[in-house]
C-alpha cells in the first residue's frame, strides 16, 4: 500500500510529539490528522509544503507547519517538504520566480547585485519585490498543484494495482 511507502520515511508521531522543541504547541499536535497517512492528508501536505517553499520569506517551516496545522494534513510531510528551498536551490528558484513574474507583469529587467545590507534592501529590493512575489505565488500554486494531483494519482494507481495483484491470486488459489 502507499502508506507503507510514507510510513517508512516519517517520523513515529509519539517520538514527534515528544520532542523539547515542539513543547510550546503540544496542545495542538494531539489532533490524529496532522499525522495520518491517507491519501487526502498526504497529497493535502504535498501541496502545502510545495507551495511554502516557493514563498520568498523567512520562516518557511513554521508557516508550513501552521498551514499544516490549520489544514489538518500530514504535518512532518509539509515541513519536510520546504527542504526543497534549501540554500543551494534558493538562487535559482528565486531568480526563475523572479523572471516569471517579470514577464507576467511586463516589467522592465532591472540590472542588479545583491549586497547584505539595509541601504541595498530599503532601494533595490523595492525593485524586484513585485515581480518575485508574483512569480513566486504563481510557481507555488503551480508546483503545489502537481505534487497534489500526482500523490493523489500514485495512490489511487498504487491502490488499484494492489486489488488487481488481490483479484490474481484469488484466482489462482480457486484453480
Amino acid at each position: 500500500m502507499a502508506k507503507k511507502i510514507f510510513k517508512r520515511w516519517l517520523p513515529d508521531p509519539a517520538e514527534f510529539k515528544k520532542r523539547p522543541a515542539l513543547n510550546f504547541m503540544s496542545h495542538l499536535l494531539h489532533d490524529p490528522n496532522l499525522f495520518h497517512l491517507n491519501r487526502h492528508s498526504v497529497s493535502g501536505a504535498f501541496f502545502i509544503g510545495l507551495f511554502t517553499a516557493f514563498l520568498p520569506i523567512l520562516g518557511q517551516m513554521p508557516i508550513a507547519a501552521l498551514l499544516a496545522l490549520v489544514c489538518r494534513v500530514n504535518l512532518p510531510i509539509a515541513v519536510a517538504l520546504v527542504w526543497i528551498s534549501n540554500p543551494i536551490t534558493i538562487p535559482p528558484i528565486f531568480f526563475a520566480t523572479y523572471e516569471l513574474g517579470r514577464w507576467i507583469l511586463d516589467t522592465p529587467s532591472v540590472g542588479f547585485s545583491i549586497e547584505l545590507s539595509w541601504e541595498w534592501f530599503s532601494t533595490e529590493f523595492t525593485k524586484l519585490w513585485r515581480p518575485l512575489v508574483v512569480g513566486s505565488l504563481i510557481c507555488g500554486v503551480v508546483f503545489g498543484g502537481i505534487g497534489y494531483i500526482s500523490i493523489q494519482l500514485f495512490w489511487r494507481w498504487h491502490v488499484v494495482r494492489n486489488w488487481e495483484k488481490r483479484k490474481r491470486r484469488r484466482a489462482q488459489s480457486v484453480d
